[in-house]
């Protein structure tokens, strides 16, 4: 079994941090994390999620006899000692019967309450570190210069339009870029805003980037802060849209 696949890694070591891995399982997560640094790494992360949980959570008053029953499991008292018969004679002269059955059984709801909290906690967690699935690119134009090499690679999704800058960018310090689209029946061109002169940006995909109206992608050089006349000033480049 790959422990280090990173959903099985996650469920792992979120059942880990909570508790519910025990037995042999838990001793085999602990070797684990002494043998391989992303066991460790995700044990950590998912203990700062849960104490971050934790912290947002009101403390609560555990009743009495928790302490007494934690103190006669570990077998530091005896179930019937002289605590837990001062506690049923008191009782007694006050009227009540203690049944301890119905304690029994009232601890052990209690105790499946807070493993099923605990699960509820554990669920939602994983949900939200699921990772996000990256957007399927259906389109693509690469902005080349005049000896053909790429500026800018614009990806193309149904929702989001990702703009990578190349290497071979050289910006200008008096001048911007701006992308334009240009439609297939002669009309003036319509601006998609600035483009990035380092690393990239991602922004909205308009639904009229992927209509057939659409012939292809257009990059003027213009002032600082992009055309004031709302058409392109000087046309440096075209890229055509290709279909991936």
């Amino acid at each position: 079994m790959n422990y280090l696949k990173e959903e099985r890694l996650n469920a792992l070591a979120a059942e880990y941090v909570v508790g519910t891995l025990r037995g042999k399982a838990r001793t085999r997560y602990q070797k684990l994390m002494m043998q391989y640094q992303a066991v460790s790494d995700a044990t950590a992360q998912w203990e700062q999620y849960l104490t971050g949980f934790a912290e947002t959570l009101p403390p609560v008053t555990p009743p009495d006899n928790v302490w007494e029953n934690i103190q006669v499991k570990l077998g530091h008292k005896a179930a019937n000692d002289a605590s837990v018969a001062s506690d049923t004679q008191s009782s007694s002269k006050s009227g009540e019967v203690i049944d301890f059955e119905k304690e029994k059984q009232k601890r052990w709801k209690n105790l499946s309450f807070i493993s099923t909290a605990a699960a509820m906690v554990l669920a939602v967690l994983l949900f939200v570190m699921q990772p996000v699935p990256a957007p399927v690119v259906s389109h693509i134009a690469v902005v080349n210069n005049a000896d053909n090499t790429p500026l800018w690679v614009i990806e193309v999704s149904g929702d989001s339009m990702n703009v990578k800058v190349t290497d071979a960018f050289v910006a200008l310090a008096d001048k911007d870029y701006e992308l334009w689209m240009v439609p297939a029946n002669g009309e003036a061109p319509i601006s998609l805003g600035l483009l990035p002169e380092a690393n990239g940006d991602t922004r909205a995909t308009p639904d009229i980037l992927l209509s057939q109206s659409i012939a292809a992608l257009a990059v003027s050089l213009e002032a600082p802060g992009g055309s004031v006349t709302g058409s392109p000033t000087e046309v440096l480049y075209i890229a055509p849209i290709v279909s991936v």
